[in-house]
């Protein structure tokens, strides 16, 4: 059943339109990811159906009586209360007809005739039976499974929530619209400001929750793992996929080239009859003039398509401007503490060339302090920090504390790249989606992704070979987070980064460690082995067994290896594609100059000219079966 409908929503701001003719439907129990890049009007289009904003024009439809819940990425709450008072009072109303109850024992005890009995024993079961379908009896027990699942200590439950961060109130919102239970669920970025536990609880609550739920998210995994259905705002329209966030990149792909395709087919078909037209002009007889204008009339009438486009993403690479010796980076016996609080101690952790760490644990067990530790913005309390010959380090913080507010884009770049001249700079940059005068906007305006692409943008220039990336997708979109991965996939050196996106996580990391309870564990493989070997409640290895220096070294050397063989698959892969394009165009061509009338007049050319395209057309049959077999390989 359709609960919401969304009929050609238009808005704009100024003369920016966000939104041009947007429609959605949305049926009971669905679970749908809205995604598309930075500005598109993704939270635009959320506010609008929440009543937050109202669209200029087109039209909104909802199943009466259906309750909203809306998260907004900035929550209110009541000042004055505790964290558990805030919650608890979802159920004010429980706890009242919980009163109720009590005075009608009372009073039911205090009856003095059967006929007051009777009304009494009546509204007492409707007032009971009401009590249990509400979680009178259970709903104690499910604020504090809420409280624990988003993170809140016994200790931070007592806290007043004015003393709150900004990320402990918006999961502290999260938590008091899940017990409110609303028919529809509207999550604008709902995983932000959670660590990766409380994101794998909310998964598993939302994967269960009985109404429908509209989510906006930049974590992937996430999106994987909640939605069965997809939707992408792509220039103020809404197009909708079956299927969770994989699902939805495939089809995504699938569609664009079908459309490049057909748009394709079509501009050469026009080419075609605009070549035909021109000849019948040229031979100036009345009969072919009238031939030509018979199709130039048949050409005005086809609804022509227009070539299919994609909202832009940064485009860039890593590079090395040397190579290091192989071993990177030791830490050894590394301990740091704040006042009284002990953060960690006896942490090592030693990196190889090539190696590609995630580091992960919950927040405050001291991630970013130890990428400071690393980088000398800290000083260990005990243990010491050294590095491999060659080694140039580069440090991205996710706070963006050393890019400078007075400063331009351009000159933020440029003052640490003077050996560069302005039109480079500009074209890293634009890389980057800084373009025109963009570039001359003060770093104090941007907005945190916009931030992070300027770091980025310095990062890759200094071409430095050990990387330490603390979020390096926080504020990215997805697409912009495709293309870090990918740059990240083809970067030589040695990685050590601090995520909490798995999808992420699984694209670049080799191994995983995980900072918790004060030491390092390490695991071999990405998330998902990770993530494996956890629920199995089995040691590193797989097996039960303690794995050895060795045996850990031998695994890493034959995970290098494999990624070798498998990034020259992949270029061979490459290479067969190219091959099949560069095959296909020259077929098409030959196919062109077949459909040419003047190429019949001399039947030995058109023959030799068909002998052609027939090798032509074996020669790309054969081409593909080595894309397959190499694409099997790659599997």
């Amino acid at each position: 059943m359709i609960i919401l409908s969304l009929q050609e929503i238009r808005k704009s701001f100024g003369t920016n339109e966000v939104l041009r003719g947007a429609s959605l439907t949305l049926q009971t129990g669905q679970r749908l990811g809205l995604v598309g890049v930075n500005g598109s009007g993704k939270s635009t289009l959320m506010k609008i159906i929440a009543g937050v904003e109202h669209q200029d024009s087109g039209t909104i439809s909802m199943q009466k009586g259906l309750r909203l819940g809306y998260l907004a990425q900035q929550g209110d709450v009541t000042q004055g209360r505790t964290v558990l008072e805030e919650m608890e009072s979802i159920f004010e109303p429980v706890v009242r007809m919980e009163q109720d109850l009590r005075r009608l024992e009372h009073e039911m005890g205090d009856a003095t005739d059967d006929e007051t009995l009777r009304r009494l024993g009546s509204r007492y079961d409707q007032l009971t039976r009401e009590f249990e379908d509400r979680n009178g009896y259970g709903w104690k027990s499910t604020v504090q499974g809420v409280l624990a699942g988003l993170g809140f200590t016994k200790q931070q439950q007592t806290q007043r929530v004015e003393l709150l961060s900004g990320g402990e109130r918006t999961r502290l919102c999260l938590g008091r619209m899940l017990l409110q239970e609303p028919d529809l669920l509207l999550l604008d970025e709902p995983t932000n400001h959670l660590d990766l536990k409380s994101i794998s609880w909310l998964e598993e609550y939302l994967s269960t929750y009985r109404g429908a739920v509209l989510i906006i998210s930049h974590d992937r995994y996430f999106m994987d793992h909640v939605c069965d259905h997809m939707a992408e705002l792509l220039f103020g329209r809404v197009e909708t996929y079956t299927g969770n966030y994989t699902e939805y990149a495939s089809q995504r792909a699938e569609r664009f080239e079908v459309r490049m395709k057909t748009w394709a087919l079509q501009q050469k078909e026009i080419e075609r009859q605009e070549a035909i037209i021109e000849r019948y002009r040229s031979f100036n007889r009345e009969k072919s003039i009238r031939a030509a204008e018979s199709r130039e009339k048949r050409l005005e009438k086809i609804e022509r398509l227009e070539k299919p486009t994609d909202e832009h993403a940064i485009h860039f690479r890593f590079q090395c401007r040397r190579r290091t010796g192989e071993d990177v980076l030791m830490l050894e016996n590394l301990k740091k503490g704040f006042d009284s609080r002990t953060l960690f101690e006896g942490v090592s952790m030693h990196l190889r060339s090539g190696d590609r760490v995630a580091l992960i644990g919950d927040n405050g067990t001291g991630k970013s302090t130890l990428l400071k530790l690393i980088t000398g913005q800290e000083k260990p309390d005990d243990g010491l920090v050294r590095f491999g010959s060659g080694v140039d380090l580069g440090y991205y913080d996710q706070h963006q504390a050393f890019l400078h507010d007075e400063k331009t884009v351009l000159d933020e770049v440029w003052d640490d790249f003077r050996r560069l001249d302005q039109t480079e700079v500009r074209g890293a940059l634009g890389m980057f989606l800084f373009t025109g005068d963009d570039v001359l906007m003060p770093i104090s305006t941007l907005s945190g992704g916009e931030k992070g692409r300027v770091a980025l943008t310095k990062l890759m220039l200094h071409q430095d070979n050990l990387l330490l990336l603390d979020e390096p997708t926080n504020h990215l979109d997805m697409d912009s987070r495709e293309v870090l991965e990918k740059a990240l996939e083809d970067f030589p050196g040695t990685i050590l980064a601090i995520s909490h996106d798995r999808y992420f996580i699984n694209r670049f990391a080799t191994r995983v460690a995980v900072l918790e309870d004060g030491q390092i564990r390490e695991y071999l493989g990405n998330y998902d082995d990770y993530l494996e070997k956890i629920n199995r409640q089995m040691a590193p290895d797989g097996t039960g067994n303690v794995v050895t220096k060795t045996q850990l070294d031998k695994e890493k050397k034959k995970t290098r290896e494999e990624m070798q063989r498998q990034k020259a698959r992949q270029t061979a892969l490459r290479d067969a594609e190219a091959a099949v394009a560069k095959a296909e165009k020259e077929a098409a061509e030959l196919e062109a100059r077949l459909s040419d009338p003047d190429i019949w007049q001399d039947p030995e050319k058109a023959q030799e000219i068909s002998r052609d395209y027939q090798k032509k057309k074996d020669e790309i049959l054969a081409l593909y079966e080595t894309w397959e077999q190499l694409e099997s390989e790659s599997e």
